[in-house]
């Protein structure tokens, strides 16, 4: 109950003042939003429909065969001309039984001259990357030059193991195919930046296309081992489903490689 005092009038209880924090905000000011940080890099196939995975599959598919069958007619000339590098005798019924099977291996002399001479231009002792300075210089761009120009050729010659024995064999096989190509990219399991020496029959686009930079489409055909597409399942490179191991179907220029390599 209320106190009354001696002139019978009512005694207000305090009341206690609450403090009321009230923000205003201004017209057109931005309100940050958490910004939730994607990788890049991460594997798309995680997060998409199983239908949707096989519809592009199916449809790649049938694209690489198009692909394929349009170039048969480089695939028979290229097949061909590798008979004449002179490498396997054979025996021969025509135009008498026991004929001299054996090829002059002037192609394989030609191509082993432009190996060499390539080789020597292309990877001297000091390294294969030459930087450039572009514009204005001074002392310090010419010293920011010359130790960008020291790394790179430590990566290639020293780190890059493949580099070298992969760029041999593709200048042996420029001249007889072409065409070749080298694919550089970094290793998820070595940690480090790789350069493959990749063949021309392994790599299919359609046969009109005169330039990889607008081509519709590029197929690399990559041969592995089960133990490294395991490898790469682990690193979520691929993702991690049962895989049937069967060996692939040669064509007659994989075949014709084959029996050339032994």
């Amino acid at each position: 109950m209320a106190e009354i005092d001696k002139n019978n009038q009512d005694i207000e209880e305090p009341i206690e003042e609450q403090e009321v924090n009230i923000e205003i905000e201004e017209p057109g000011a931005e309100v940050e939003e958490e910004v939730v940080e994607e990788d890049f890099y991460a594997n798309l196939a995680k997060d998409m429909d199983e239908r949707v995975l096989t519809r592009i599959s199916n449809q790649l598919i049938t694209d690489y065969k198009k692909d394929k069958v349009s170039r048969a007619d480089w695939e028979q000339t290229y097949t061909q001309g590798l008979d004449l590098l002179g490498f396997k005798y054979q025996d021969q019924t025509r135009p008498f039984q026991g004929a001299t099977g054996v090829t002059h291996p002037l192609l394989a002399e030609s191509v082993t001259q432009f190996q060499a001479q390539a080789y020597k231009e292309l990877l001297p002792p000091s390294g294969p990357v030459r930087a450039q300075v572009v514009g204005a210089t001074n002392k310090q761009i010419d010293e920011q030059a010359k130790r960008v120009e020291d790394f790179m050729n430590y990566m290639i010659v020293d780190e890059m193991q493949e580099y070298t024995p992969d760029f041999d064999q593709m200048l042996f096989y420029l001249p007889l195919s072409g065409s070749t190509f080298k694919k550089v990219y970094f290793d998820e399991i070595m940690q480090r930046a790789v350069s493959k020496f990749v063949p021309a029959e392994d790599i299919v686009v359609p046969y009109y296309a005169s330039d990889l930079s607008d081509c519709e489409r590029i197929t690399h055909l990559i041969k592995m081992s089960k133990n490294e597409v395991l490898k790469k399942q682990k690193a979520e490179i691929y993702l991690d489903i049962d895989l049937k191991v069967r060996r692939p179907d040669e064509s007659e220029l994989e075949q014709k490689i084959r029996e050339i390599d032994g």
